[in-house]
């Protein structure tokens, strides 16, 4: 175990993370832009992609490309749900709209801690 606590700590938010898709996928289809399709298909392929980047996380020569999926991952985040629940009081689901706005520079800070593990 070479690496810092830190990227194992990250590793295991996004298997987790990964696994609520498959626990409570309604939560997830309802915060889906209605320009997507498939939201059902999405959501679980999101949830396999959380999963197994986290899992690459933890394999050394995964471990890079892991990161640059996961920044793309959230970048796209960012772009379609997070903005999505911003604009649209159903996806809203009742979260006040500061709470949604300071999810913003939370992802940009995920983004970050994933960065500083890049070599």
């Amino acid at each position: 175990m070479d690496e810092p606590l830190g990227l194992y700590l990250m590793a295991g938010l996004y298997i987790v993370a990964g696994m609520m898709h498959f626990i409570i996928p309604k939560m997830y289809m309802r915060v889906m832009p209605a320009y997507l399709p498939y939201h059902k298909v999405l959501v679980y392929i999101s949830g396999i992609a959380e999963v197994l980047l986290g899992i690459g996380l933890c394999i050394p020569s995964l471990k890079n490309l892991a990161i640059y999926l996961i920044i793309v991952m959230l970048i796209v985040f960012l772009v379609t749900i997070h903005s999505y629940m911003l604009s649209s009081k159903k996806a809203a689901a009742g979260i006040p709209k500061w709470i949604l706005v300071l999810r913003i520079p939370l992802q940009f800070g995920l983004i970050y801690w994933a960065y500083i593990y890049l070599d």
